[in-house]
């Protein structure tokens, strides 16, 4: 798997999805929030297989 993620997009990702969860947990706002697994877990690899069937990249160095 190439990194197909940049810092930027990463790190909201990592927030986004550690907020979702800490909500979840907290009762706030339900269940649902546990999707925040998906965002998380992309920001930490880098890689999101949504961004490869749809062609995108932010990764600056991995362009060609």
């Amino acid at each position: 798997m190439k990194k197909n993620e940049g810092s930027l997009d990463r790190a909201v990702r990592v927030v986004a999805g550690v907020a979702l969860i800490g909500l979840a947990a907290s009762g706030n706002i339900g269940v649902w929030g546990y999707i925040g697994v998906v965002p998380l877990l992309t920001g930490a690899l880098g890689y999101c297989p949504l961004y490869s069937i749809l062609g995108f990249n932010t990764c600056p160095l991995e362009r060609e």
